[in-house]
């Protein structure tokens, strides 16, 4: 489930909470990493779970509306399209599904305010309506519909933030991937008429596919470790490197990237230098200021030319 861009990241939120609280020891640092890849799979099933909630709210409004004191025609024969949508009844009838929600307290019961709000909203889009009135009726319509509402829906729902936010420290970064991961398991059921509890690590599924790959758990322990073990070497370096500044102008951010770009290239050799500083020059365009991503390209080129000359970096490839 996991590639190495999000480890990266998950890496990076680790070593920057011990650049600024150097009290962290490797065994805190290494078991937050293992709590925030858990965390993302954990999001992605509670979001994939919000496709039986909504569809019992929708199913809850249909029965109201028939039991109302004047119910009209189209509330005694309503279209049930979405109501019993085979999606839904995929995920409703696993008992693996059901045994992880369970095992882990997932519930959208406290948030009913939400489910409606989020209902009325869909009833409103275009894709609904079509998904509605089209005279198909299959799983792979549903998958679609599905589809369309994870791509559209969440992303930018402030309600949904919040809640997320309220559940877990780890969630509101994770979202954007977490919806990515959840639109491949839909897309996937409404192929197969399965669902399948994803690996925590793009490496394990790989692994059961059949093909050759490193181990992604290894990789990110590994590189965060190796960052932790030479971090005051590392940020002794940046600061050497940029006379001009004081270290006060040194954004913590970017040092705990150009530290990881250097453990990663020293540790790593068959990791092609460009693949490891373009990884960092695009996580410091979400994580720090707008001038990082030239200053970490940069700097993070020039030591590691520097290092390799020093022979303290050999790459295989």
């Amino acid at each position: 489930m996991l590639n190495r861009r999000i480890l990266r990241i998950k890496a990076f939120k680790v070593l920057y909470a011990y650049a600024e609280n150097p009290a962290l020891t490797l065994k805190e640092a290494l078991d937050s990493l293992e709590s925030s890849s858990e965390a993302t799979r954990d999001l992605y099933l509670y979001m994939l779970s919000l496709i039986p909630a909504l569809t019992a709210e929708a199913s809850a409004r249909i029965q109201a509306a028939k039991g109302k004191f004047n119910p009209t025609e189209e509330d005694l024969h309503p279209n049930m399209k979405f109501a019993s949508n085979g999606i839904s009844a995929l995920l409703n009838q696993d008992p693996d599904f059901a045994r992880l929600l369970e095992k882990k307290k997932f519930s959208w019961e406290n948030n009913d305010a939400f489910l409606h709000s989020l209902y009325e909203r869909l009833k409103t889009r275009d894709y609904y309506l079509e998904y509605m009135s089209a005279k198909e009726s299959s799983l792979a319509a549903d998958a679609r519909l599905w589809k369309k509402v994870f791509e559209e829906e969440f992303e930018d729902d402030e309600e949904l933030a919040q809640i997320l936010e309220d559940a877990s420290i780890h969630w509101a970064d994770d979202l954007p991937y977490a919806l990515s991961v959840c639109i491949r398991s839909i897309e996937e059921m409404g192929k197969t008429g399965r669902w399948n509890y994803p690996p925590l690590y793009q490496s394990d599924i790989l692994k059961a596919a059949g093909k050759e790959a490193q181990s992604d758990r290894d990789f990110v322990r590994t590189l965060l470790s190796s960052t932790y073990g030479r971090f005051s070497e590392y940020s002794a370096l940046i600061a050497e490197s940029v006379p001009k500044w004081d270290s006060d102008r040194l954004y913590t951010t970017d040092i705990v990237l150009i530290a990881m770009g250097l453990a990663e290239a020293e540790t790593f050799p068959d990791i092609p230098l460009k693949v490891s500083i373009n990884e960092y020059v695009e996580i410091s365009k979400y994580y720090s200021t707008p001038k990082s991503r030239g200053f970490v390209n940069g700097l993070l080129d020039r030591l590691i030319k520097q290092r390799m000359a020093q022979g303290l970096i050999n790459k295989t490839v």
